[in-house]
């Protein structure tokens, strides 16, 4: 084999790869690419390929500018081969970097991969003349043969030898190998962690990313109309081994890392996921992390996810389930391909997880064919009646999706986004511009405040005491806003108006409600002048209470840096991690108990009755408070002593319940 450049010494000698991610989101901490990991695993591991190859990864916060990603690749010399992994959010850069890069390097190959491009090449040529290649399917042998190919000379426009592919050919045309078969023994990855692959800790030893990356298995058994996991990865799940994935979690636990996030399409539809769970404890019981484990759980619940759940809770290890359900229209359920799902059979299921103490939030896609305002919201309440959290997403439309192939079937209209290249659903049979307006702006309230815990405890106690659904509460915060004569609200107004068609305005939202003491005093002013109005005059004084402890739980920013009040904290270190303290807090009513009662289905005690107690913070929010990552900011919420020792192995407690570090007290 010979390398690209020959320019005196052996390392010189070797073809340079770049391997370019970039994660959705500006947050202090890097987004974890696995992908790219994955394909230097493969490569490095390769007898032939190895020691002729020099491969780095490049791995971008959401937000880096084209501009800042062009002088970090190539200010000292663009490499002989760049490779991208692409997602809709990044496909419009890593198309001008590909047009940089063939400036330096006219020579160069360039290659997207990933289920946004794969089986897409034909308008990707048209659209980045400068890329070389489109990889259809699983990557990672894939492209260990395209850069084998490279190293023996064969030339960019005739890699027919090369399986799962799309190219151009000598006259331009775009050529498409035969579809390679999908791995059925996964052992031939290469662990990315194992193998040193990926780099894990920063410059001052410590894991540098926000959450640590796992698959266990791949595929997906169904083929959702607005999804192509299924596609993508294939329909059959095949798992990664057990001893495999002993060893990457041990590797996880001696870097101390808290969450482990399982990239599976259907976690808990396996037996051998409960295998995995089992692992997971064990290694916490060991090391002492990791301690919280997130993941897209199975649609349809079988025996195995139940165990699951039993021994997770018996355990401490915390979890939040999820309810994909999507929709509860029966009409948007059938232009969903999901109408036979046992999914859609939630309420006995979120039941018993509130049995058991558990947090559930649910998903639903705002959208869909088939789907109405008034469908919508009434599906909304009905889960907000059950579950802690509800995840709400607009529908996009996704290359190789039965929602984009049958546009003009469920007659939708549809805009690309100025900065990604999704396809944003303005309207359809069921759902008007006007229609679609309204809800955007209901979106954009229901995620910010309600799926990213702005608030947790008000939704229950509103509905109980005032009669005031989820929705309606949503609602009369963004008209509030809207119109109220306060500064503070003019970025959340701006905020509103620029969300439909991208994340950055949510993730900004998000982190001014967490972050700035101005936004804290606006929801003060909306509660006092827009709900306690709402309130029947004998509850105002409870729900005053439950309202002040939704915000004394909320997460501590940079305690030393932020609000004033943080500065005063004390630290405390708690099974290896650190927690900022807020000791004696007051409360007239024991809002804990009331919240349990009230989940409980219990009719609760409205006496009053003094509490005192400690609340916890975890440190290192910076990146969660920043994100529109609902499920990891979950852990940094304040909690009691005794529910942060449940969850690193003792007896299980719920954060709301627990009465280890509640106080009597005169008030």
């Amino acid at each position: 084999m010979r390398g690209a450049r020959v320019t005196g010494s052996e390392e010189d000698c070797k073809t340079t790869i770049f391997l370019v991610q970039q994660g959705v989101w500006e947050m202090p901490l890097e987004s974890m690419p696995l992908a790219s990991g994955y394909l230097k695993s493969t490569l490095m591991t390769d007898e032939e390929i190895s020691p002729h190859v020099d491969v780095s990864i490049k791995n971008f916060r959401g937000g880096t500018t084209n501009a800042v990603m062009a002088n970090a690749l190539f200010d000292v010399a663009p490499p002989d081969i760049l490779a991208f992994s692409v997602l809709g959010w990044n496909y419009q850069s890593f198309g001008a970097l590909a047009a940089t890069f063939k400036q330096l390097n006219p020579a160069g190959l360039v290659v997207f991969g990933g289920t946004h491009v794969a089986n897409q090449a034909a308008r990707v040529f048209r659209m980045f003349p400068e890329v070389d290649v489109v990889v259809n399917g699983e990557g990672e042998l894939t492209f260990r043969e395209l850069v084998r190919a490279r190293l023996t000379g064969v030339h960019r426009s005739a890699l027919n030898s090369v399986a799962g592919i799309s190219y151009r050919g000598p006259d331009g045309d775009v050529i498409t190998t035969e579809e390679r078969p999908r791995l059925d023994d996964l052992e031939q990855i290469p662990s990315p962690f194992l193998t040193g692959a990926l780099e894990l800790t920063d410059a001052n030893g410590e894991f540098r990313y926000d959450v640590a990356l796992m698959e266990t298995n791949r595929g997906c058994p169904y083929k959702c109309a607005f999804c192509y996991w299924g596609g993508a990865v294939g329909q059959r799940v095949r798992a990664f081994s057990l001893e495999r994935l002993r060893s990457e979690l041990e590797l996880f636990a001696k870097l101390k890392v808290h969450t482990i996030v399982a990239c599976d399409a259907n976690f808990g539809l396996l037996p051998g996921d409960l295998e995995f769970v089992e692992a997971l404890i064990e290694t916490r019981d060991a090391y002492g992390f990791p301690r919280a484990l997130e993941t897209s759980w199975a649609k349809n619940k079988s025996k195995t996810f139940f165990k699951i759940v039993q021994r997770m809770k018996e355990a401490g290890m915390h979890s939040s389930f999820t309810l994909a359900l999507q929709t509860l229209s029966d009409s948007a359920l059938e232009t969903m391909n999901r109408r036979n799902m046992k999914v859609n059979e939630w309420e006995d299921l979120a039941a018993w997880l509130d049995e058991e103490g558990l947090d559930c939030y649910a998903e639903l896609i705002w959208g869909a064919p088939g789907e109405t305002v008034e469908s919508f919201m009434e599906g909304y309440d009905s889960l907000a009646r059950r579950v802690s959290r509800i995840a709400v997403y607009p529908i996009l439309l996704l290359p190789n999706t039965d929602y984009m192939e049958k546009k003009e079937l469920f007659g939708i209209t549809a805009i690309r986004g100025d900065h990604d290249d999704f396809e944003y659903v303005l309207a359809h049979n069921t759902m008007t511009f006007a229609d679609n307006q309204y809800m955007q702006r209901f979106l954009f309230w229901a995620r910010v405040v309600a799926e990213n815990a702005v608030f947790r405890y008000i939704w229950g106690s509103l509905r109980h005491f005032a009669g005031l659904t989820q929705s309606r509460v949503l609602t009369n915060l963004g008209d509030w806003i809207a119109e109220v004569d306060d500064q503070a609200a003019v970025p959340l107004r701006e905020f509103c108006a620029t969300a439909a068609g991208g994340t950055e305005s949510f993730g900004a939202a998000i982190s001014y409600f967490y972050t700035d003491p101005e936004a804290v005093r606006l929801l003060h002013r909306w509660w006092d002048e827009s709900i306690r109005p709402l309130v029947p005059e004998q509850f105002r004084p409870v729900l005053d209470e439950v309202f002040r402890y939704d915000l004394l739980t909320q997460p501590v920013f940079r305690a030393d840096q932020s609000r004033t009040t943080y500065k005063d904290l004390a630290v405390e270190e708690i099974r290896d991690e650190q927690y900022y303290v807020r000791k004696d807090v007051r409360l007239a009513f024991d809002v804990p108990a009331i919240v349990a009662a009230l989940r409980a289905g219990r009719e609760p005690d409205l006496s009053p009755s003094p509490r005192v107690l400690d609340l916890y913070y975890r440190a290192g929010s910076e990146s969660a408070v920043t994100s529109t990552n609902h499920e990891i900011v979950i852990h940094f919420m304040g909690m009691t002593k005794e529910h942060i020792l449940a969850n690193a192995g003792g007896p299980t407690a719920d954060p709301v319940t627990e009465e280890g570090s509640i106080r009597g007290g005169c008030g």
